[in-house]
Order: C-alpha cells, then sequence, then structure tokens
C-alpha cells in the first residue's frame, strides 16, 4: 500500500490496519509465552488470562466490579465537566476572568491527582465520594484551560460581525462563541474521558472493596497476571468503546463542523 503524507486512509483499511495490529499483538505475546521464553510467574499466555477471565466473571462477580469502575469514572468526570466547562468558556470569552482564574488552574493541572488520595481519604474517607474526588480533581482542571483555549480562539471576524449586527456581551457568548466551540469542547470531553480512566484504578487501589483497580490489587498479592491482565484489558476495551460512541455522538451532533 502506498503511503503519502497527510493523505486519507479508507475505512475498511483503517479497520483491517487496526484490526491486525491487534492480531500481529497477541501472536508476538503467545510466541513468547507459550514457546517458554517468559516465565508465567510474570506474564501470562493468552489462553491462561481466558481461563482466568472466565473464572473472573463465574466464581468472583467480576460484572459487579466492572459496573462499579464504570460509574466511578463517569460519576467523577461528570461532575468535573458541569464545573469545568462553564468556567472554561467564561475564562475563554472574558479575559478579566482569565487573568484572575488562569494562574490558579494552571498551578493545579500540574499536582498529580494520586496526591490527594490520603487528604481526600481524611476529608471524605474510604467510600465512594473518595474515588469520585480524585477522578473529579484528575479532569477539571484540565477541562478548564482546554475549553478556555478553544472558546478564546474564536474567529474574530464573526465576532465583529455579531456587534456589527446588534449583538450584545451575552449575545455574543451565546450565539458565537459558545455554538462555534461546541465541537472542540466535545473533542476536549472526549479526550479527558481517556484520562479519567487512568486516575480511577489510583483511586481503586487505595480502601477499595470493589472495583477493576481493587481485583487488579488482589491478584498482585497472588501473582496472578492472567487476571492482572484481563483487567487491563477491559479497561481498554470499555475506554475504546465509549471513545467510538462518544465520536459518534460528536459526529451527529456537530455534523456541520466537518463542512
Amino acid at each position: 500500500m502506498r503511503m503519502a503524507p497527510l493523505e486519507p486512509v479508507g475505512a475498511r483499511a483503517r479497520w483491517v490496519l487496526g484490526v491486525g495490529f491487534f492480531v500481529l499483538f497477541v501472536c508476538v505475546w503467545s510466541f513468547f509465552t507459550l514457546g517458554g521464553f517468559v516465565s508465567p510467574t510474570f506474564l501470562a499466555s493468552p489462553p491462561t488470562m481466558v481461563k482466568e477471565a472466565y473464572l473472573l466473571f463465574v466464581e468472583y462477580g467480576f460484572i459487579r466490579d466492572i459496573g462499579m469502575t464504570v460509574w466511578r469514572v463517569f460519576g467523577g468526570f461528570l461532575l468535573a465537566a458541569i464545573v469545568a466547562v462553564p468556567l472554561g468558556i467564561a475564562m475563554g470569552a472574558y479575559k478579566p476572568v482569565e487573568a484572575l482564574l488562569e494562574p490558579f488552574v494552571s498551578f493545579c493541572r500540574y499536582l498529580p491527582a494520586s496526591a490527594f488520595i490520603p487528604l481526600l481519604i481524611l476529608w471524605a474517607g474510604i467510600g465512594e465520594a473518595q474515588k469520585l474526588l480524585v477522578i473529579f480533581i484528575g479532569s477539571v482542571f484540565q477541562i478548564i484551560l482546554m475549553v478556555a483555549v478553544i472558546v478564546g480562539g474564536a474567529r474574530r471576524d464573526l465576532v465583529e460581525a455579531a456587534y456589527t449586527l446588534g449583538a450584545d456581551s451575552n449575545g455574543i457568548v451565546k450565539r458565537v462563541l459558545i455554538p462555534g466551540a461546541a465541537p472542540g469542547i466535545a473533542e476536549t470531553l472526549r479526550l479527558v474521558l481517556g484520562w479519567a480512566w487512568t486516575y480511577v484504578i489510583v483511586a481503586e487501589l487505595i480502601g477499595s472493596s470493589s472495583g477493576i483497580g481493587h481485583m487488579i490489587t488482589d491478584s498482585q498479592a497472588l501473582l496472578n497476571t492472567g487476571q492482572i491482565i484481563f483487567g487491563i484489558i477491559v479497561i481498554g476495551i470499555i475506554g475504546l468503546v465509549s471513545d467510538f460512541a462518544f465520536k459518534a455522538l460528536n459526529r451527529r451532533l456537530f455534523a456541520w463542523s466537518a463542512i
């Protein structure tokens, strides 16, 4: 297949290449594990992982762990989006608000969410609130800044045209800035949702009795690499499905943005 810079790939070729790489990855994994090049203690083979996956669902109720993790991710992410999107719009639209909040938000953006876990346990205990807050903290500041950049990058000619037609400041925000930034904001939320999945495992490593992260921690204590790998794969599959769903929703809601 001939390749050229920035040349698009057809939908069928994209699927073939994407699935093909997964198949290649599994083949290499099988070669090293089934061929005896890697000890099962350090890396389980694909058949062993499938067996452990069956046991997780049949004997250990792993479907409940999956449900709890999904609830935590989307709960914490939704809280972050509700807070961050309006603040990001305000920062992007009004420069005094940006001058007030941008230094603090930029400072907080570099703080790892895991560093807050001891404090959150003291403040909220080891229940669901603590886990939701870890995901909230890990997501909210990223969304604020990214939304502010998107809104602040609005086309000036559209803003000036709206003023010429008699729009006031509120009208500019509601009818020019927000509609123009909506596709970019939706794409930002899609990207940050992927980051939220990395925070939930950290949140579930401490003081948790359920969830995929809890299962991975228990499996580590038992040196069960098959269950650990399966837990990681489940996270990747759920994340991939949610990513595709987010993309499809964005294409439907903002089909005009591709024109």
